[in-house]
């Protein structure tokens, strides 16, 4: 499991929310009204829209390493919460990465704020990804990374973090596993967080085990209660309550 302290994973999931604008938990490149067309069925029954059949069971091992369920509290994990469909549905949105300015030179080893500096749009970054990691798995474990044991799981993803993992040598030089875990990571974060009409965060498992109260419309009674623990469960954007 890479969040291996479970006494700090609610920290570390209430830090990534509040790091994140309100702007970034409103799933990119859709509409409100197209986004609730899109509501989250139950992760077994569901059918990829983007993804093919391998790339859906990496994506189903990959996002279930990164958030197990079963933290402190029993907080849900990546699957509880539907992950894998809002990433699935996020990068079915033709307007995902389209704002990114994919006119080289790209120089993959410049500094952050150089911007975006990989010839890659996400939907292609997840593809070649999800394909170099399986290949190496069944190079160096003569299995695909979905039917890998849970170590060898945390073990693949901790080398695809660390740029342990050549892709260079797997014919493609010009993406770093990295950059690939680095956008894994943020999507699989996202689709825990958001709101529940994107897909992810089925039934506010993930708000109600961080203690976030999501979309209510008024706290001015709060105000000027200090340390005191908020009694009312969260409200999502479309008013539906957990």
């Amino acid at each position: 499991m890479l969040l291996e302290k479970p006494t700090t994973r609610r920290k570390f999931l209430l830090g990534s929310l509040l790091a994140l604008p309100l702007s970034e938990l409103v799933f990119k490149g859709m509409t409100a009204a197209q986004a609730a067309e899109m509501a989250a069925p139950e992760l077994a029954d569901y059918k990829p829209i983007f993804f093919s059949a391998d790339e859906w069971q990496f994506i189903l091992a990959a996002t279930d390493r990164l958030i197990p369920a079963g933290g402190k509290g029993k907080a849900p994990g990546a699957l509880e919460t539907n992950v894998p469909i809002f990433i699935d549905q996020q990068l079915h949105s033709e307007a995902f990465g389209s704002e990114i300015y994919m006119q080289g030179p790209f120089n993959t080893q410049a500094p952050a704020t150089m911007g975006y500096q990989i010839p890659f749009r996400p939907q292609q970054m997840y593809q070649t990804g999800i394909r170099l990691i399986n290949q190496w798995s069944q190079n160096t474990h003569q299995k695909a990374f979905h039917a890998l044991t849970l170590e060898e799981k945390d073990a693949v993803l901790t080398q695809v973090n660390k740029n342990e993992i050549d892709f260079a040598a797997l014919g493609e030089a010009d993406l770093k596993p990295a950059h690939f875990f680095s956008q894994l990571l943020s999507d699989t974060k996202h689709g825990y967080l958001a709101d529940p009409m994107y897909g992810g965060n089925k039934g506010m498992k993930a708000w109600i085990a961080i203690g976030f109260p999501g979309a209510r419309a008024s706290f001015t009674e709060w105000v000027k209660q200090h340390n005191v623990p908020y009694p009312l469960g969260p409200v999502s954007v479309k008013g539906e309550r957990a």
